[in-house]
């Protein structure tokens, strides 16, 4: 008798050969004031923060997470908000030290801390460096007074410089965080905004289109903008710029120094996993036969509340063949360089077949390209990001 050979079903759910590297990230939910533009889930602080309370928090929810996640090292650390830089140092290093104790951190692991100019203090800093962070991100958006002022920022063009300086004191490795695209930006404003980037000579740099979310006060009173034929001589003005210094377009809204890439961010884009503590944090998380993705509870009072009981997690849902393809798709194809084939099974745990009427489709619009080896989107597919992806969304 002839031995009886099992073939999957193409219905049948995702089976991983190995799992993904895990990131973890940590919310730190307050800010100063909450900028106009802003969707994310950030908080004005009113009064004093409840540092001490939310740091044991955060502690407790990372111990209710570890079954999860047990033998698995973390590769990068990513502290957001939020403005994580109104907590203390102390804060940090009592949360990196809690981190260490409970889960293996890789040797060279990237640790890196969002901060505004707003909340620069060089000692503070200094500190935080002491603590293990290791990169920093700091919040400018433009060097422009008039566009900060347009924005909302709580600092000024000079705070700005000052934080970068105070930056530099301690951190090699060091993120700008700035937006084009403002209310009233010409290529020409965009470009010099650039430029001074460039001469704070960052390892990496972020440069996001504002775009008008809902729930925000944008939304509301929406600024006038520039249009569709403005905003893409102004996303060409600073690409040029950042392209000619010699920095690399690696993914959609990220640039950076020859192997400076942000390796958390990096992590994301190539659906790898990340455990996510704090109010209203994400996880994505791979096992042998499935894929979950988790949110806990947004609000920090009511976060507070949930980890008290013991049951931080707001929602939990184990990801289907469709949503695998989807949401790989959504990250992987923000990068200019796409992704290898084999890719695509290592983290969906699919074969690239489940994705191939997509991929189809959007090679038929000019709007990816590929060979047996690798799909990237094409110029036209990276600006039409959305039309691309849209191709993708779950029937």
């Amino acid at each position: 008798m002839a031995e009886q050979v099992f073939v999957k079903p193409p219905s049948a759910g995702p089976s991983l050969s190995a799992l993904p590297p895990l990131s973890l990230y940590v919310h730190i939910p307050w800010c100063v004031r909450k900028c106009p533009y802003c969707d994310f889930n950030s908080h004005e602080a009113r009064g004093e923060l409840p540092e001490a309370q939310y740091c044991e928090a955060l502690i407790r929810d990372l111990e209710l997470a570890l079954p999860l996640v047990w033998g698995r090292r973390i590769y990068s650390v990513f502290f957001g908000g939020g403005t994580p830089s109104l907590f203390s140092a102390k804060a940090i290093d009592g949360l990196l030290a809690a981190i260490r104790a409970r889960l293996p951190l890789t040797s060279d692991c990237e640790i890196t801390l969002e901060a505004n100019p707003g909340t620069f203090e060089a000692g503070k800093f200094r500190d935080f460096r002491a603590a293990g962070v290791n990169r920093l991100s700091i919040g400018v958006q433009s060097f422009n007074p008039r566009h900060l002022q347009a924005l909302g920022r709580i600092h000024d063009e000079r705070e700005a410089r000052r934080a970068i300086e105070i930056a530099q004191q301690s951190f090699e490795n060091f993120n700008l965080d700035l937006m084009y695209a403002l209310p009233g930006q010409t290529p020409q404003e965009a470009k010099c905004d650039a430029e001074e980037a460039l001469a704070w000579q960052a390892p990496h740099l972020s440069f996001y289109h504002l775009t008008i979310e809902p729930d925000t006060v944008f939304f509301r009173r929406p600024p006038a903008v520039p249009d569709t034929e403005e905003s893409a001589a102004i996303e060409d003005a600073v690409h040029e710029t950042l392209s000619s210094a010699g920095y690399g377009h690696y993914e959609t809204s990220a640039w950076s120094r020859p192997g400076m890439a942000c390796r958390h961010n990096l992590n994301y884009w190539q659906f790898g996993d990340y455990l996510g503590l704090g109010a209203g944090a994400h996880s994505k998380i791979s096992f042998a036969d499935r894929v979950i993705r988790q949110m806990r509870a947004k609000q920090p009072r009511e976060y507070l509340r949930l980890i008290e009981a013991g049951t931080p997690v707001q929602e939990e849902r184990r990801l289907g063949r469709a949503d695998l393809v989807f949401e790989f798709m959504m990250n992987a194809l923000r990068l200019p360089q796409g992704f290898a084939v084999a890719a695509f099974a290592e983290r969906t745990g699919l074969p690239i077949l489940a994705a191939e009427k997509g991929l189809a489709q959007a090679e038929a619009r000019g709007l990816l390209e590929r060979d047996h080896e690798r799909v990237r989107p094409t110029e036209r597919g990276q600006r039409f990001l959305n039309d691309l992806l849209e191709i993708f969304l779950p029937g």
